[in-house]
């Protein structure tokens, strides 16, 4: 139990039990150590007598009994009527400590009793009674551990008055179990509050796992049911919960903001209002004696929508152990705001982060990229440089996902670590999914560069006025997009060290758009047509290109699937590829239509150039996307075998 932060709070009056336990320890400790002072001076008097052995008794208060064995068998007169002893001034200082813890118990439940008590205690004190020296007179023995009235009052007289008041106490506040809640003084009314609290906290306590925390304790004080639970290991981090009718109040401490922050976005769902995240001070909390302190209220209208808040502040409390731990360990691979994202996600699931730090946290993803991507994510590299940040998130969150499972299944952690494994490879074959994406905008500008071809030839069919200049123009600017896609598409591949086949794609890709962008270029530059025949072959020769680019974007938009196990994607790819070789052969076949059609027809030389020269670069665009094709093919056999 957290007492210092809880006093801190004003809320001591859930403390009562555990300090009235803590003060009967005291009571016995403090006996122990009152004999020992009289055993030592026995045997400081008497050394040839065999000294007094209270190892039994030390054990049983809790006490090394070396120690109080080393005290008493040491102990030697000085003079006549003082005495020396080995950890002498230690022991008087646990004597003084062990009062003040019972007088702090009688306190909390009687506070005159307390008060009266403290006023004896610093009696004592002050007539130097307690001083803490490697020496102590036989006569300040006696007036410490004597009992007789006509001795005036002493420690022992104090001590058993205090034992007294703590028996009285500890039946007031006798303990009960309610679903795992420790609770005493309960009202009829407040059972219901508390059984709602211990649901929600029960059906998450397991993703704890083998964590300490979540102890509970309620109580009944100043007309109102409060509910204190200290969460995990850190001092200043409980929360403390008050119920008044249908009014709930939370009292939250926390020596990490953002995690205060974040449990608060766990409630999001109730009209809560919050205040406060305030730093305080207090001696001993925190790196730096603080904490941040924030205060919830909500006003239920009915009981049922009460006890719902407070199953989902039951809920909640799992979440919040270790979590600063494992944010900082997700910020090793992604984004800090990501890493806050992700375990927020992992609330709301139901998942949470503990099970993944149970089973290794950092050396689980470790492991991953070294067997799993040694080459493609450097030493230090974070995964949302290697991934992507959406594709970082995701193989993040199923890495959690599958710690929590696993051990809620007793699964062993090898089966973890390749389940997290095969995730990155997927994960990373998605990022060649993200390449094949650049290379499909490629394909696409390769279409817009043919249409435009195909226009300008209509238009001379048609006899509509077809500016050549603008025709050169808007080709030169997609040809230069292209190239701008092909470069970063090269250092992503370099940077993320993919298949080879993928570079050799964006290659093929672009030589056809080059081919195309001299394709328009010669097409501005056609004179006046009005051959039919060869107007027509060089429509048919530009549908066929069109048809080759429709057919590689279907075939590179099915292989991006293939990754995903959908064999109708591999068969889609497989067949495109074989229709851009068909496409290729219908390109060479109308190609030389075309020629055959200048030899034969007596044009002058400058249309006979400007026809072939165009029709040839049309050609020469098919026969990339032909070799396009069979790279396509070995890409896909690649997903395939995998």
């Amino acid at each position: 139990m957290k007492t210092q932060i809880i006093e801190e709070l004003g809320q001591g009056d859930i403390l009562l039990p555990n300090l009235v336990a803590e003060g009967l320890a005291a009571n016995d400790r403090i006996k122990v150590r009152m004999s020992a002072l009289q055993a030592a001076a026995q045997h400081a008097r008497n050394p040839d007598r065999p000294a007094s052995d209270l190892g039994i008794e030390s054990q049983t208060a809790g006490i090394a009994p070396a120690a109080i064995a080393t005290l008493i068998g040491g102990a030697h007169m000085i003079g006549q009527d003082r005495l020396a002893a080995p950890n002498l001034a230690k022991l008087m200082n646990e004597i003084q400590d062990d009062a003040a813890t019972m007088i702090r118990a009688v306190d909390a439940g009687a506070g005159d009793e307390g008060r009266k008590a403290n006023a004896r205690l610093e009696t004592f004190r002050g007539a130097g009674l307690l001083d803490s020296a490697g020496e102590i007179e036989i006569a300040r023995i006696a007036r410490l551990t004597g009992v007789t009235d006509t001795a005036g009052d002493s420690l022992h007289r104090l001590v058993m008055d205090l034992h007294k008041q703590l028996n009285k106490l500890a039946a007031s506040c006798s303990e009960e179990a309610l679903d795992g809640a420790h609770v005493f003084a309960l009202h009829g009314e407040d059972r219901a509050a508390v059984a709602a609290f211990m649901k929600g906290l029960n059906s998450t306590r397991g993703l704890k796992f083998n964590h300490p925390g979540l102890d509970t304790m309620a109580t009944r004080a100043g007309g109102r049911l409060l509910i204190q639970n200290d969460i995990g290991t850190t001092d200043a981090h409980v929360v403390v919960i008050a119920v008044k009718k249908n009014a709930v109040t939370i009292t939250y401490t926390d020596v990490h903001l953002a995690r205060a922050k974040f449990f608060i976005s766990l409630f999001d769902k109730f009209e809560a209002t919050w205040s406060g995240l305030d730093r305080h001070t207090a001696a001993g909390l925190g790196e730096d004696n603080s904490f941040y302190l924030v205060t919830g209220q909500f006003q239920a209208d009915h009981a049922t929508d009460r006890n719902e808040f407070l199953a989902a502040v039951g809920a909640a409390l799992v979440f919040l152990i270790d979590w600063n731990k494992a944010r900082k360990l997700l910020r090793t691979w992604v984004a800090k705001d990501d890493a806050a994202r992700i375990l927020e996600w992992a609330a709301r699931k139901r998942i949470g982060h503990r099970g993944f730090l149970e089973l290794g946290g950092n050396e689980l993803l470790s492991s991953a990229v070294r067997n799993a991507a040694p080459s493609r994510i450097g030493f230090g590299e974070r995964l949302d440089q290697a991934l992507g940040r959406a594709a970082a998130i995701d193989f993040l969150k199923a890495a959690l996902r599958a710690s929590t499972e696993a051990l809620l299944a007793g699964r062993s952690v090898r089966t973890v670590r390749d389940q997290i494994e095969a995730d990155l490879v997927r994960h990373l074959d998605r990022v060649n999914g993200a390449l094949l994406a650049a290379v499909l905008r490629q394909v696409g500008l390769a279409h817009d560069l043919v249409t435009a071809i195909a226009r300008h030839i209509a238009a001379l069919g048609a006899g509509q006025p077809a500016d050549g200049k603008l025709l050169a123009g808007r080709c030169a600017a997609i040809e230069q997009k292209a190239d701008r896609i092909a470069l970063e598409s090269r250092n992503e591949v370099d940077r993320l060290e993919a298949r080879p086949v993928i570079g050799q794609l964006i290659d093929r890709a672009e030589e056809a758009i080059d081919e195309l962008e001299q394709a328009a270029f010669i097409g501005s530059l056609l004179p006046e047509l009005t051959e039919a025949a060869l107007l027509a072959s060089l429509a048919e020769l530009c549908l066929v290109a069109a048809t080759a680019t429709e057919t590689a974007a279907s075939g590179v938009a099915a292989a991006m699937d293939v990754p995903e196990g959908q064999r109708i994607d591999s068969e889609d790819a497989l067949a495109a590829v074989a229709r851009l070789i068909d496409a290729e052969h219908a390109a060479d076949t109308t190609e030389r239509a075309i020629t055959t059609l200048v030899f034969r027809g007596g044009f002058d030389v400058a249309t006979s150039l400007s026809v072939i020269e165009l029709a040839r670069a049309i050609e020469r665009a098919t026969d990339r996307f032909a070799a396009f094709g069979h790279l396509l093919r070995r890409h896909i056999m690649i997903d395939l075998a995998a």
